[in-house]
């Protein structure tokens, strides 16, 4: 199993509506591809007095993660969607894409 860990340096002040855009929009798209989301939400601590957001999904493979990103958003949901407006509170992200296997993770 692959785990693909996002975190999201938000605009300030977005949080509420980040994150409402993203469970009420965004998550039932991800659910209709199947992409597993392992965690979603804001985390416990801040940085420069902003609070990041996070996305954990599971795969089954590389391949099958780049499949199904691929899937996601080039869908004309996404584009049509929630795309610009959750992009417009994003300042940046960055992606880790880890080996659950090697963690000592449970399959």
């Amino acid at each position: 199993m692959i785990l693909e860990v996002r975190t999201y340096r938000l605009k300030p002040g977005s949080d509420a509506e980040f994150i409402r855009l993203f469970r009420d929009e965004a998550l039932p798209l991800l659910a209709e591809l199947a992409i597993g989301v392992v965690a979603f939400g804001l985390s416990l601590a801040t940085e420069d007095g902003q609070r990041d957001a996070y996305l954990v999904r599971s795969f089954a493979s590389l391949e099958d993660r780049e499949q199904q990103e691929n899937e996601f958003y080039g869908s004309r949901a996404w584009r049509e969607g929630p795309r610009e407006a959750i992009l417009a509170l994003i300042e940046d992200f960055h992606t880790v894409v880890l080996d659950a296997d090697e963690l000592g993770m449970p399959a």
